[in-house]
């Protein structure tokens, strides 16, 4: 058989997607059975890209991406006040490394998104510091904001592994007005305190008013639904200076205290 006739010969086989390398095989990473590896993939890229950078722990920060600096006057200042922690929180916090092999702090980590995420990331970076954005793909795409730190900012399909990733080295949370997105994971947050599936961290809510306008906190205990004591879970503060303060009140502990 010559050359030519053997590469006929063979050209089905060699055209099989069964023959395709598992690993540069699309159709196959992409099927239903390898939902488990996928979702494995998306822990170990974004772990192996923080522990290059040496983030040990970060301070997460929630809020709408509808909030805009240029919004009217109560989002204006929400989104400043958002910018002011995150630069107060890198400064002060432990973000910075100072030798290779040192590990950072209390790194800020948003969802990578517009609004307060934005503005969190945005006053990291103004204080010289990293910045960690936690996206995820939306039906209206959602596009990363220009401030978090390239290297660390991440895109994930699956909410369940973004949500563990902004969970899992969180020293303390802070949740700024928002909706739907905002409620579930502040929700989220405060069930694994409340349960204690997650240790002891602080969690801050800004703007006392909004949040107690959009809650009825006293009702949910009226009802008995949740014990009084949960209400220790969180704090309230109206402005970034005492953000951080709540925080260090709660138990947060600067980059310098950490033994």
């Amino acid at each position: 058989m010559s050359p030519e006739q053997q590469a006929l010969a063979n050209a089905a086989q060699l055209a099989s997607p069964s023959y395709r390398l598992a690993a540069l095989d699309r159709d196959f990473l992409l099927g239903d059975s390898m939902r488990g590896v996928r979702f494995l993939m998306e822990y170990e890229k974004a772990e192996e890209a923080l522990k290059a950078w040496g983030v040990r722990s970060t301070l997460v920060v929630f809020g709408s991406a509808r909030v805009g600096k240029n919004g009217d006057g109560r989002h204006a200042y929400w989104y400043e006040q958002a910018r002011q922690f995150g630069r107060i929180a890198s400064e002060r916090g432990g973000a910075f490394r100072g030798s290779p092999g040192e590990v950072r702090d209390n790194v800020i980590a948003t969802g990578g998104g517009p609004g307060i995420m934005q503005a969190a990331n945005q006053g990291a970076h103004e204080a010289g510091a990293p910045s960690i954005g936690f996206n995820v793909t939306l039906p209206h795409e959602q596009v990363p904001n220009p401030w978090s730190t390239p290297e660390l900012t991440f895109q994930f399909h699956y909410f369940a592994m973004r949500k563990m990733h902004l969970a899992m080295r969180a020293n303390g949370l802070v949740v700024f007005p928002g909706g739907f997105g905002t409620l579930d994971e502040m929700f989220e947050i405060l069930t694994l305190r409340q349960t204690d599936k997650a240790p002891p961290i602080p969690i801050v809510l800004f703007d006392e008013a909004y949040w107690r306008s959009v809650i009825n906190f006293d009702t949910l205990i009226e009802h008995g639904m949740v014990k009084a004591s949960d209400m220790e879970l969180f704090a309230f503060a109206d402005d970034a200076e005492t953000v951080w303060t709540k925080l260090l009140e709660g138990g947060l502990k600067p980059n310098c205290d950490i033994k």
